[in-house]
């Protein structure tokens, strides 16, 4: 599996004209939130992003998520949820089989880092309200108003820079400086006019990427979305993969991914899947329904894929079409032409291409009380006007990752962990187990800025511990 060209040199000691107590490698969501919570604590830090803007999967994502037990919850009245609640449901989504401490660290951290970043930083959170999003038990979506990633990080980039945190813009790390103890002493990376840098450090967080932009390690560990549209953020090349397997660290959950079953063709936005929670639903160029729309949107990418041409409709009614249109990513995709507005059946089954009485009998079983033949139940059925928009299923990030404590720090293959070498978010395996059914919505947001916000607090006591006077 080829990947990016990403080394590790030895040395007894790093020359480097700067030093800095924590170097973070990415300025995502979870190197942004690791920054500012190192800034709380006093912990000098740089931020290295490859871009010209810091962007990463976060501004390609909806920006939500999930958190017990926040101001925002218990301000829009949501009371029962908590840690442990938020944990079952992580578990039952993975069927068991996410990590347990690090569904554990993460679940407990999640409600902590945001209220932090609202009162420290700034941003306002808002509890999605009026639907709940597939293997959730309880509300617990946070958004900023604008409800984007974009949003989110310009949030977050917006704060950093009040915070005064140097980020490094347009640096490529290409290299990590170890001592023979496999301690990191510093990283070295490459300017856009060809210049080497390097720069010295106590601890090193990898906030940087998965790997489903690198086509190889897709087809290699994720054979069944090898054709799929990618849509996620082309700087996820696997650099952490490669670092992992020169340093022998341990890897995991390596067939972990989120898709997505409503990728908008051949427009290229997202339509939330909050619509089909609602009581929307996809057929095929048949006109028929081929899966549970509420079990999920991750795994909702195989089945639309696994469709004649890999396409799909969302159908759906006026009352549902107020709901999409409260995410301003539909808006957009609106404002492109992808909406189709149908009178009757007969018009709704010319636009899709299929017999109208193969959907009228598909609209007649949505409409019915009892369980759809697939155990869907729907409250109530769909009515002229239809609105159908045409999709398809997109990988957007990978679940898997370098393998880490529930404290962030990159585990060898033994199992023991390097001393101040720390992973989360992409860089790291997440809490989705090894499969697109285990992906609970938001999980990727999750581990970004649970994982944030826990490397934060470990590398500061990496960091105190080295200044604590010896006796």
């Amino acid at each position: 599996m080829n990947g990016p060209l990403r080394t590790m040199r030895r040395a007894a000691r790093v020359e480097a004209d700067v030093h800095v107590a924590v170097a973070i490698v990415g300025g995502g969501a979870c190197g942004l939130t690791a920054a500012l919570m190192l800034h709380d604590a006093g912990v000098d830090c740089v931020v290295l992003e490859r871009d010209a803007l810091p962007s990463g999967s976060t501004a390609l994502s909806s920006g939500f998520i999930p958190a017990p037990g926040t101001r925002a919850q218990r301000a829009h009245g949501v009371t029962g949820d908590s840690a442990a609640r938020f944990a079952a449901d992580i578990q039952a989504k993975a069927r068991g089989r996410a990590a347990p401490a690090l569904v554990d660290a993460y679940a407990t951290a999640i409600g902590p880092a945001l209220d932090a970043l609202q009162q420290r930083h700034g941003l306002e959170w808002l509890l999605l309200d009026g639907f709940l999003y597939p293997g959730h038990s309880v509300r617990r979506m946070h958004a900023l108003p604008q409800k984007t990633g974009r949003a989110l990080m310009a949030a977050l980039h917006a704060a950093a820079g009040a915070a005064g945190i140097p980020i490094v813009t347009q640096a490529v790390v290409d290299t990590l400086v170890l001592d023979s103890a496999q301690r990191v002493l510093g990283i070295d990376y490459l300017r856009p006019d060809g210049r080497r840098e390097t720069l010295g450090c106590a601890a090193l967080l990898l906030a940087c990427n998965g790997f489903g932009g690198n086509a190889q390690m897709v087809r290699t560990l994720l054979p069944e979305m090898a054709e799929a549209r990618f849509c996620g953020h082309v700087g996820n090349d696997g650099s952490a993969i490669a670092w992992g397997r020169s340093l022998g660290a341990r890897l995991r959950d390596l067939g972990g991914y989120q898709g997505h079953g409503s990728w908008v063709t051949p427009h290229g936005a997202l339509m939330s899947w909050a619509v089909m929670m609602a009581g929307a639903v996809q057929v095929n160029g048949a006109g028929q329904r081929f899966h549970d729309e509420t079990q999920g949107y991750s795994e909702a990418a195989l089945h639309v894929l696994a469709q004649p041409q890999g396409i799909a409709w969302n159908l759906f009614d006026a009352p549902l079409l107020a709901l999409a249109r409260s995410f301003p990513d539909f808006c957009e995709a609106e404002a492109a032409g992808a909406l189709r507005r149908c009178p009757s059946v007969a018009a709704l089954a010319d636009c899709i291409g299929c017999k109208p009485s193969v959907l009228q009998r598909t609209l007649d079983t949505v409409r019915a009380a009892s369980a759809a033949p697939d155990g869907r139940v729907f409250a109530r059925g769909l009515d002229a006007p239809y609105f159908a928009v045409k999709v398809t299923g997109a990988l957007f990030h990978t679940q898997g990752g370098l393998d880490t404590a529930p404290d962030m720090r990159v585990l060898r293959r033994d199992g023991t962990p390097l001393a101040n070498l720390l992973a989360a978010g992409g860089a790291a395996g997440g809490v989705s187990g090894d499969a697109a059914s285990g992906y609970l919505s938001g999980n990727g947001l999750l581990s970004a800025v649970a994982g944030g916000y826990i490397a934060a607090r470990t590398a500061t006591t990496i960091v105190q511990s080295r200044k604590a006077p010896t006796s």
